[in-house]
């Protein structure tokens, strides 16, 4: 199989520099596959989890949105968080999930309010993915 450059990139770490033989993206307007000689792209990012599969195995990682763009050379993704899944304690999702429903709760209309319901729902997609994969 052929591969192609994928570089994932958050705010606060290089989290994925290398060759990999494909990695499966959450796009805003659904999933996507992506294989060495790709069309160029410009995709948003949704809260999920990006598989990235190569000589090594696979690896699932986090991401709550950002980008990703196919170009000839390769695959950039720039996330606004990543973590691989194995690093994640549902635990912190779940304590996470709970204080953030508490601030809805104290919190006036207005875009404080829509930015902790879009956080808490954030949240709450990571948590149903990693129940998902923990059953797989």
């Amino acid at each position: 199989m052929a591969t192609f450059h994928f570089d994932l990139v958050s705010p606060e770490k290089l989290l994925f520099s290398g060759e990999v033989d494909q990695v499966d993206v959450p796009g805003a307007e659904g999933d996507f596959g992506v294989l060495a000689g790709h069309s160029p792209l410009v995709a948003t990012l949704r809260p999920g989890i990006l598989t990235v599969r190569g000589a090594n195995g696979e690896r699932k990682i986090v991401v709550l949105g950002g980008f990703a763009e196919v170009s000839p050379e390769g695959l950039t993704v720039l996330a606004d968080v990543a973590e691989n899944v194995a690093d994640i304690d549902r635990a912190t999702i779940t304590t996470r999930i709970s204080e953030l429903e508490q601030r809805i709760a104290k919190t006036s209309a207005g875009s404080e309010l829509d930015k902790l319901i879009e956080r808490l729902d954030h949240y709450k997609t990571i948590d149903r993915h990693l129940i998902g994969t923990a059953a797989h």
